[in-house]
C-alpha cells in the first residue's frame, strides 16, 4: 500500500507490507464503525439510486486519489502509482464493509443485490478513506512507518506502566462505545443475530485488540507493547486483558442508558459483545494514541 512509490520500496519486506495493511484495516473500522452500526445509513444504502451510489463513489475515488497525490504518498509517486493506491484502498474498504455489515446480520442471501451493492457502497467509501488515513499518518513506529516525517513514537514514546495502560484502554474503550450504544441498532443487531454470529463478533473482537496492539506498527505500539512482552503467552494474556476492558466499558455505557432495562440476560449479553467491537477498538486505539 502506502510507500510503493518510494525508492527503497523494493526492499520492502513481507512484514513491513503486512503491517501497512493491518493500519488501514484498523484505520478503515476506525473511521467507519458508527456508520456501520447507523440504521439511517443502512436505509441512505437501500434508497438511493443508482446516479446517486456511483456519484457517492466517484466523489469517494477523487478524496482518495487527492489524499495520496498530496498527503498519503511519496512526492515522486506517478499519477498511475496515485490511482492504484486509490484503487487498493477503495477495495478495501469495500471489503471491509461488507464483511463487517454481513457480521451484523445487515447483508442476507435473500436481499436484492441492489440493496447490498448500496449498503456496501455508502459504508465502503468511509471505509476506504479509513483505510488510507489509516496506512499512512498513524503509522511509523520503525522504519517501515510512513507517518510524514515523523520517525519515532508519540511524544517520545515514553513507556506507561500496565495499570496506565488498562486505564488508557478504559478511557479508549468509553470514547468509542459511547458513540454508538445510546442507538437502537445495538439492541436490533443483539436481538437479530443467530449466536454464532455473536460469538464470530467476540471473536473479531480480540483479533482487532491483537492485530493493532502487536501486528500493525502504529505509532505507539512499541512503547506500550515492547518486545520482551511479544511472546504467545503474552500476546494472548493482553488480548484477553484488552477485550475484557472492552467488555467492562461497554456493559457500564449501556447499562447507562438503560439498555438492559426489562431485557433478558441473553440479550443483554449480546447487545455487551456487539458493543463490544466498537469497544475493543477503543481500548486498543486508546492504549497507543492517548499516551
Amino acid at each position: 500500500m502506502k510507500g510503493g512509490s518510494h525508492p527503497d520500496a523494493g526492499k520492502r519486506s513481507l512484514r513491513q507490507s503486512l503491517e501497512e495493511y493491518a493500519r488501514g484495516v484498523a484505520g478503515g473500522l476506525l473511521f467507519s464503525l458508527p456508520l456501520i452500526y447507523t440504521m439511517e445509513v443502512w436505509w441512505a444504502g437501500f434508497m438511493a439510486g443508482p446516479p446517486r451510489l456511483l456519484a457517492y463513489f466517484a466523489i469517494g475515488f477523487l478524496l482518495l486519489f487527492g489524499y495520496n497525490r498530496y498527503s498519503g504518498l511519496h512526492e515522486d509517486a506517478s499519477w498511475l502509482e496515485v490511482a492504484f493506491e486509490a484503487v487498493e484502498e477503495m477495495g478495501l474498504g469495500l471489503l471491509l464493509a461488507a464483511g463487517t455489515l454481513w457480521l451484523l446480520g445487515r447483508l442476507e442471501a435473500g436481499q436484492p443485490a441492489g440493496e447490498m451493492i448500496g449498503k456496501v457502497v455508502v459504508e465502503g467509501v468511509t471505509a476506504a478513506i479509513g483505510v488510507s488515513v489509516g496506512s499512512a499518518p498513524l503509522g511509523g513506529n520503525g522504519n517501515g512507518g510512513k507517518g510524514k516525517g515523523h520517525g519515532g513514537g508519540m511524544k517520545g514514546s515514553r513507556s506507561v506502566s500496565e495499570a496506565g495502560q488498562i486505564v488508557l484502554a478504559v478511557c479508549g474503550a468509553v470514547l468509542f462505545a459511547s458513540n454508538v450504544a445510546p442507538t437502537e441498532e445495538i439492541v436490533v443487531i443483539a436481538v437479530e443475530s443467530p449466536r454464532w454470529k455473536i460469538l464470530a463478533l467476540a471473536l473479531l473482537s480480540l483479533a482487532l485488540g491483537a492485530l493493532i496492539l502487536f501486528y500493525s506498527d502504529f505509532r505507539g505500539a512499541k512503547s506500550a507493547t515492547p518486545d520482551e512482552h511479544r511472546g504467545p503467552g503474552k500476546i494472548f494474556s493482553r488480548m484477553v486483558i484488552n477485550y475484557a476492558v472492552a467488555l467492562v466499558a461497554s456493559a457500564f455505557i449501556l447499562w447507562f442508558f438503560g439498555r438492559f432495562d426489562g431485557t433478558s440476560a441473553a440479550v443483554c449479553l449480546a447487545q455487551v459483545v456487539v458493543l463490544g467491537v466498537a469497544g475493543s477498538l477503543g481500548a486498543s486505539v486508546g492504549r497507543l494514541l492517548l499516551q
